[in-house]
């Protein structure tokens, strides 16, 4: 009664007429919505977790589409029960290509923090030593893990065989980072045709045929996952000082690819498949040892690209880890098609 005396002194000193009754139901109404105790939050689901389809028929909306409004509602049910709970990847399973080194190991690194469990798919027999000292880094509370499969994105057999073993261990792959790639620095009219299908076989057909294995696992289990493809700026304008066209084209048809598979795979089935996003991320230039090779091969390439962008200089790995893990995550959750571009404001101006 404290507030309705409260506005009674307001309106009296203000020479007003008494509220009426109508308006003390609605200030009550509001006040014991306030003061009501929030209902309990349910346990946190991890991210992709299976819902199953509503086949109890009826009219209005389909299975399909009944299942996406609720696939969104119990993906989202637990937002805001802790800290960047949209950033909590525990739970899940995740699958890095190129992840023996250099962005790929950055990018899984990023994975296992989040609580991620995360293999990592190279064609070393095994990783280099910065991905020894990535395991060392890992702490138990975390709750994910960094795992190494020998395997080429050139070798579909094995590729299918080896993301199918990752499934069927898990029961789910909830997403994809496609992080392996080469490159070539060479003018185009030396360019053979073993050089343009070798360089295309890595960068877009092996890139291609990870997602294909990964959805297939994905669908199989019914897990409404996350596909991010490493991408390039390269992919979006002509470099200057990158004389590697292959590559640079490698990587448009890359960006293209994911808007296509996007939409065919976001749509969640009768049989509650589908729901799978698709992305690119498209860094800037990057130190890593394939751009550092290039710097010995090109004088001065290192100097000239680092003029080419708003903040003077080249990026580091570990600076592209929060991307990656916004594309993988729930915070992400209605973004599919797209392409982030990371670049230092090299291609605004």
């Amino acid at each position: 009664m404290a507030s309705r005396a409260l506005y009674s002194t307001s309106f009296a000193r203000a020479g007003r007429v008494a509220a009426p009754a109508s308006w003390w139901r609605a200030a009550a109404a509001v006040r014991q919505f306030h003061e009501a105790k929030p209902p309990a939050r349910p346990a946190p689901r991890a991210l992709g977790e299976v819902v199953k389809p509503d086949n109890s028929g009826g009219g209005g909306a389909s299975a399909s589409q009944a299942g996406a409004k609720r696939a969104v509602h119990e993906l989202y049910e637990d937002v805001g029960s802790k800290k960047l709970a949209d950033f909590d990847l525990k739970g899940g399973v995740y699958v890095v290509t190129g992840g023996a080194r250099g962005l790929g190991l950055h990018l899984a690194e990023g994975l296992v923090e989040a609580g991620g469990k995360v293999w990592c798919l190279d064609r070393l027999p095994e990783p280099d030593l910065p991905f020894q000292q990535a395991k060392q880094r890992i702490k138990p509370e975390w709750g994910g893990s960094l795992n190494y499969c020998q395997v080429d994105v050139t070798d579909n057999e094995s590729l299918e065989r080896v993301i199918r073993s990752i499934g069927e261990l898990h029961s789910r792959i909830d997403g994809l980072v496609a992080a392996a790639g080469i490159q070539k620095i060479c003018p185009a009219v030396e360019y053979s045709p073993d050089d343009v299908a070798k360089m295309m076989q890595v960068n877009y057909t092996g890139l291609m045929m990870s997602a294909t294995a990964v959805a297939r696992q994905m669908m199989r289990y019914k897990i409404r996952g996350s596909i991010c493809f490493i991408a390039s700026m390269s992919g979006i304008v002509a470099n200057k000082g990158l004389i590697s066209p292959v590559y640079n084209s490698s990587k448009a048809a890359v960006i293209q690819l994911a808007r296509n598979l996007a939409m065919e795979w976001g749509r969640v089935k009768d049989d509650g498949s589908g729901g799978i996003r698709v992305n690119c991320l498209s860094p800037g230039h990057i130190i890593t040892p394939m751009v550092e090779e290039n710097f010995r091969e090109v004088p001065g390439l290192r100097e000239t690209w680092e003029r080419e962008n708003m903040l003077g200089r080249l990026s580091r790995p570990e600076e592209y880890k929060g991307a990656a893990l916004f594309l993988l995550s729930r915070a992400s959750g209605f973004m599919t098609g797209g392409n982030l571009v990371i670049d230092g404001g090299h291609t605004a101006w």
